[in-house]
């Protein structure tokens, strides 16, 4: 009787073991035949990217963005909403519009930078001027007086538009070294030369503005063709614009020869006073644990020289793409599935930092938090971010991912603590088991990274719709798991430098009135 029991319970135990394997196996197959089958990602990139755009904190098209995405989530059925975490500087972009105007008539590639104070729809013209060799800062001072007027231009003139491995490819190798070592100089002496004056590259702008400059004129180069980096003005009542290399390039050495070019700028933008900011927050209920928490990370900002596609509107579709077919084919999760759409993470992770101090009930319960961002590429790396049992919970999620998938990834046990970088940061500074998902780089710095060609057409789908099979899976693992993950942290080595033992990141301190 007791062998017979025996048996009997071994056979319930199996069947009910198989029944649950293949039911895993049934979700798991389905999250990516809806992945796959049923793709709704270049609909929602259309619907991002190209009719809201660029999503800088403090603009309409944020807010848009941010309305966009509840919208969307309740049409699948999923809660959602906006919640406040601070203030910021209200602004608008307007039209720009950059022209030379003499000895010669040409229309210039450039932006006005992000809170910027505009012009008016006449716009203004002027000559331009560049910095003078400076002996010290009395000097300067002395020729402040000549920017009275004028627009200054206060970038370095670049001696090659090429990237470096443009010239690897095509020049001679004596060629590359001369070329590399005559612009490290270059650089040298321009950075010296600003020292001298009293102000660096950022100080100085106030002082010209001062002075009566009538507009600055910048131009960093991304070290990519046609690529600038765009990113915040630091005048107060004057214009200030990014022009790209090329056209910034020509117009230095027309000052440089004496040409007097004159430019002819309008910026119609427009400030906002002060607005409201936020985060998005959709969720998914558990059904078992609905106070645990798998956590779903992007954020939802941008700079705003191009639209926003690879930073990160990728991972913002990534998540949102994942939320929407774990809806379908798993909606009673054990767990809570939650995502945040964070504002403001381009300015020091603010909405992040800001959900993580408002929310200790959620942060103190999360079984996982899963982080992408940097970029439109395949995911190839994931760190166990210094909690000592990640390898455990992290391994055996990943052994559910299609190998067509996971044989791309590395991982790295137990990794390290992120300590900034994006808003998988927030969550382990407070202690919580959060990865973020790292992507291979499609010259992801040079060419897209806050530049003005982050646009749609620098998405690659295929790799975007296999980071969302990943992240979908994964979130399915982590909340079905019957161990809570442990936060066990490891002990960081000691510091070279300072001889005493690192420490964990603690939480930083959310900007919640930003701009003003």
């Amino acid at each position: 009787m007791k062998k017979l029991y025996c048996l009997t319970f071994a056979f319930l135990l199996f069947s009910a073991l198989s029944t649950f394997s293949q039911e895993k196996n049934e979700i798991i197959e389905n999250i990516q035949k809806e992945a796959y089958e049923n793709s709704q990602l270049e609909i929602l990139a259309h619907e991002l990217l190209d009719d809201i755009g660029p999503r800088l904190v403090g603009t309409p098209q944020m807010r848009q963005a941010h309305d966009w995405a509840v919208a969307k989530y309740k049409s699948w059925g999923i809660s959602a909403e906006n919640q406040q975490w601070g203030e910021w500087k209200g602004w608008e972009r307007g039209i720009t519009h950059i022209d030379m105007v003499s000895p010669r008539v040409q229309t210039l590639s450039g932006t006005q930078l992000a809170w910027n104070p505009g012009t008016s729809s006449k716009g203004v013209t002027a000559e331009l001027i560049v910095l003078p060799e400076i002996r010290d800062s009395i000097s300067f001072r002395k020729w402040l007086p000549n920017v009275k007027g004028k627009f200054v231009m206060v970038a370095m003139k670049q001696p090659t538009g090429r990237p470096d491995d443009n010239w690897k490819e095509w020049a001679t190798p004596e060629s590359f070294e001369k070329m590399k070592k005559e612009r490290e100089e270059q650089t040298k002496a321009w950075n010296e030369n600003i020292k001298r004056s009293g102000y660096d590259r950022r100080s100085i702008i106030p002082a010209l503005e001062e002075a009566g400059a009538v507009g600055i004129v910048d131009s960093y180069w991304s070290k990519a063709f046609g690529a600038n980096k765009i990113f915040g003005a630091r005048t107060k009542k004057i214009p200030t614009v990014d022009i790209q290399l090329e056209d910034y390039g020509m117009l230095y050495r027309m000052v440089e020869h004496g040409d007097k070019p004159k430019i002819h700028v309008v910026a119609e933008s427009k400030d906002l006073g002060v607005v409201p900011t936020f985060n998005t927050i959709a969720e998914i209920k558990g059904t078992e644990k609905p106070e645990e928490y798998v956590i779903l990370s992007a954020h939802f900002d941008s700079w705003d020289g191009g639209t926003g596609a690879t930073d990160n509107g990728t991972g913002t579709l990534v998540m949102m793409e994942a939320m929407r077919i774990l809806k379908k084919v798993y909606p009673n999760p054990k767990r809570t599935i939650l995502v945040g759409h964070w504002g403001s993470e381009e300015q020091g992770l603010n909405g992040s930092s800001s959900f993580v101090a408002d929310h200790p009930e959620i942060v103190n319960n999360i079984q996982a938090v899963f982080n992408q961002d940097n970029g439109t590429g395949r995911v190839t790396s994931i760190n166990g971010a210094g909690f000592l049992h990640s390898y455990d919970y992290i391994s055996r999620w990943l052994k559910a991912v299609p190998d067509t998938i996971r044989k791309h990834i590395e991982t790295t046990f137990p990794g390290w603590p992120a300590r900034g970088g994006s808003d998988n940061a927030s969550f382990v500074a407070a202690g919580a088991p959060a990865f973020n998902l790292s992507s291979l780089s499609w010259d992801y710095w040079n060419y897209t990274w806050h530049t003005n060609l982050d646009t749609y057409d620098k998405i690659v789908f295929d790799d975007v719709q296999s980071n969302v099979i990943l992240t979908a899976i994964m979130a399915y693992m982590a909340s079905e798991d019957d161990s809570k993950t442990s936060r066990e942290q490891i002990i960081l080595p000691i510091d070279d430098k300072t001889g005493e033992r690192q420490t964990w990141p603690t939480p930083r301190v959310p900007e919640r009135k930003g701009g003003q």
